[in-house]
């Protein structure tokens, strides 16, 4: 797939797949819009889509507080994820949720069914592999008695307990892939011996309470969901086949600028598309939720009683055809005709 992607890339928003002439109705002045070439990874698209995603998990929150937590895999399994991705995602979404869950029905903590929603990461700000999912938890469980059984405390679950357990459910579903034969082309001593030296490290996983800032984190996630790698207005130049891009140093907060050779930059680029049936957000609500049925809503409903009703929205128009003009900032471009697209004629590959 991936050799595909750069041509979909080259193509979006250009000459090549077609689009539309418009005229504004103030200056007169015409433009084209070319199509968006709708590649789950292209930079420029998935603009609706993020929003609706953004616009799901508001609805789906819960009137509580929640928690940020995030779980990272150590680097030295990174030639493992290039070369076994589904087997490494999976294991590892399953260990994540595996020690939520587990955590979560601890009668010691809340004895309960938690939720979580999960987006993989697979990069860091520099473009380096770094694979950690964001998980978003309720500050909460539903009960077996169907009520709600509240956090007790402002940090959910000890950091630390999470980490061994997260490591110990990680290092044995990988232990086990690798005795099924999943793990193919990797020596099982080497396999061996980089699972019991892990075993003897600290894993990192980050802790911290969303309180009010839920919605800031919803929107930080939905960046991730539709769009990845990098975003266009992050690279800051090409000069000499060399590309500067802009990151944020999470270790001493600082916003700093990364050089990279042309051809690195592309191979970190490449390095961050998943296949299709990879890519996702999952959500893992309670077993006893009827299908169809939005979690927060039953929650809602048993726990924190019915919401209070909306104000009817007052009856809006239409959004006016077309789109705003760059030239005078004040018309509307007009559709007026179509433009047919010129892949053949510009000497471009098949488009699939």
């Amino acid at each position: 797939m991936a050799a595909r992607l750069p041509i979909h890339y080259l193509y979006c928003r250009t000459e090549a797949l077609g689009g539309l002439e418009g005229r504004c109705d103030r200056c007169g002045a015409e433009q084209p819009r070319y199509r968006s070439c709708g590649d789950r990874h292209c930079p420029q698209c998935q603009g609706r889509a993020t929003e609706a995603w953004s616009e799901r998990q508001s609805a789906n929150q819960l009137p509580v507080p929640y928690f940020h937590r995030v779980f990272t895999l150590p680097h030295r399994l990174n030639p493992w994820v290039q070369s076994h991705p589904e087997v490494i995602y999976r294991a590892l979404f399953h260990a994540t949720w595996g020690t939520l869950d587990a955590f979560g029905h601890d009668p010691k903590r809340l004895g309960g069914q938690l939720g979580m929603t999960g987006v993989l990461h697979t990069w860091g700000q520099s473009l380096c592999q770094h694979v950690h999912p964001h998980c978003l938890v309720p500050d909460g469980a539903l009960a077996d008695d169907g009520s709600w059984a509240p956090a007790r405390g402002s940090y959910l679950f000890p950091v630390r307990a999470l980490s061994r357990h997260f490591r110990g459910r990680m290092v044995s579903a990988l232990r086990s892939a690798a005795k099924a034969g999943e793990l193919t082309g990797i020596d099982p001593g080497a396999v061996s011996a980089l699972l019991d030296a892990l075993m003897g490290e600290d894993w990192v996983v980050f802790a911290k309470p969303c309180l009010d800032h839920t919605a800031s984190l919803i929107g930080y996630l939905t960046r991730y969901t539709h769009r990845i790698a990098i975003s266009n207005a992050r690279i800051q130049g090409l000069e000499d086949d060399q590309v500067s891009l802009s990151y944020r140093d999470y270790r001493d907060g600082g916003n700093k600028t990364l050089t990279l050779d042309a051809p690195e930059f592309i191979r970190r680029f490449l390095l961050k598309e998943l296949d299709s049936h990879l890519l996702g957000a999952p959500e893992r609500p309670s077993p006893r939720v009827p299908a169809g049925v939005p979690f927060s809503e039953v929650i809602g409903q048993s726990c924190f009683g019915e919401p209070e009703p909306e104000a009817e929205a007052e009856q809006g128009h239409a959004p006016e055809p077309g789109w705003p003009c760059s030239v005078c900032r004040r018309g509307r471009m007009r559709p007026v005709r179509r433009i047919a697209p010129r892949r053949a004629a510009l000497g471009c590959a098949p488009y699939r």
